[in-house]
């Protein structure tokens, strides 16, 4: 005799009896963004210059050096990490101008100066002075970023963490139960939060006008019990 029968043997009808509920668990996303504005840029400037003779070539690149250096006096204390690289001297053959002739050889110099910049007003003056001394650089939206991007990722990961929760407990509510602690998570897939372009800056030589927005995005997997 099963224990349904015997139950109802003893006078107990089914549906009065408490339902013994088992607790499950629920698993599902959240997802977590920031919005924030570029405030640091990093730049690469380079002197080349070619010339026949290799120590005209070398001569004319300290020239450019000696005024960028002259040019850049009043920002020194605002270019962070700043570093001026070795004189490159390498040459470079060029076919040959007439069917027949000669191929010719260049010299080439160059020195490149390297710095971090966190204060984006003064991006165009020095951009200007690096465009009358002839040094030759790009700027693309790569070299943007903000300089406390780890507390924006980790806000953008609160964020997903925070969106996980409210989902379970919406889940929950209506299963009427209540949303319990953490079984299991991942994070990003196991990767940490990245930056993503939201608009890119201007790459030409004319001023930058503005560096664009950008997101930091956040994703997690988690596992809660359903109590």
């Amino acid at each position: 005799m099963n224990t349904g029968s015997r139950l109802a043997q003893i006078g107990l009808p089914l549906a009065l009896l408490p339902v013994i509920a088992m607790a499950g668990e629920v698993s599902l996303s959240g997802e977590g963004s920031v919005r924030y504005q570029p405030d640091s840029v990093r730049l690469y400037f380079t002197a080349t210059v070619e010339n026949e003779v290799p120590q005209q070539a070398t001569e004319a690149v300290a020239s450019m050096m000696a005024q960028w250096r002259e040019a850049i006096e009043d920002y020194e204390d605002e270019l962070d990490e700043y570093t001026d690289a070795n004189v490159h001297l390498y040459s470079r053959t060029l076919p040959p101008a007439q069917p027949g002739s000669e191929p010719t050889q260049k010299a080439v110099a160059s020195q490149t100066v390297t710095f971090q910049l966190d204060d984006l007003t003064l991006l165009n003056p020095i951009l200007e002075q690096a465009q009358a001394i002839g040094m030759r650089y790009s700027l693309g939206p790569g070299q943007f970023f903000h300089s406390n991007e780890k507390e924006l990722k980790q806000e953008a990961l609160a964020l997903a963490i925070a969106d996980a929760r409210a989902r379970c407990e919406f889940v929950a509510d209506q299963l009427d139960q209540s949303c319990g602690d953490v079984i299991s998570m991942q994070v990003d897939g196991g990767m940490p939060p990245m930056p993503r372009m939201m608009a890119e800056a201007r790459t030409t030589a004319d001023p930058v006008q503005s560096v664009g927005t950008r997101e930091v995005t956040a994703s997690v997997t988690a596992t809660f019990e359903l109590d």
